[in-house]
């Protein structure tokens, strides 16, 4: 599977070896990553990617994806499917970065991005959900289309339509 660009960030689909090496937190010597990557949320996304492979083969284009800087290939974050898509078309994102890379825009064009994608892909609907209080997050969502639909105490949630999905 092909790495999709942006303007600033490249999102390489991670294969079951490159999510291994996430988890144990050391990657090859071909990649960089910027300090404090991996996260505990890409911890997450890493297992929960390899649960799928091991449950029903490799999701790949559904699955995680490290966002990277084009300039010089740092891995800053990452972005994610939590699966393919369901029997109505819909599927879930979530999406985080290294702090230092907060504030730059980069997961609002990896988000782009990666919906963009979903439309192409015949998917009908994409969810996400983020903290009540994680502001930026509340916006990047926003700024990509995503339609607040509900609210608990701890979790807002979004969602964007397609109705011309394939």
């Amino acid at each position: 599977m092909d790495d999709l660009t942006t303007a600033r960030l490249v999102l390489h689909p991670l294969s079951a070896g490159e999510a291994e090496q996430v988890l144990g937190g050391r990657a090859d010597r071909s990649v960089r990553w910027a300090d404090g990557y991996p996260a505990e949320g890409d911890l997450s996304a890493a297992r929960r990617f390899l649960a799928t492979c091991a449950d029903s083969g490799d999701p790949r284009p559904f699955g995680t994806y490290g966002i990277r800087l084009r300039e010089d290939g740092r891995t800053i974050g990452g972005v994610d499917f939590h699966g393919r898509p369901d029997e109505d078309g819909c599927v879930t994102i979530g999406y985080g970065l290294v702090p230092a890379a907060h504030g730059n825009g980069y997961a609002s064009e990896a988000l782009r991005a990666l919906l963009a994608f979903a439309r192409t892909q015949g998917v009908g609907s994409v969810l996400g959900d983020t903290d009540v209080g994680n502001v930026a997050s509340r916006r990047v969502m926003a700024a990509a289309g995503m339609r607040l639909t509900a609210e608990t105490e701890q979790l807002a949630f979004y969602r964007i339509d397609w109705e011309d999905a394939i």
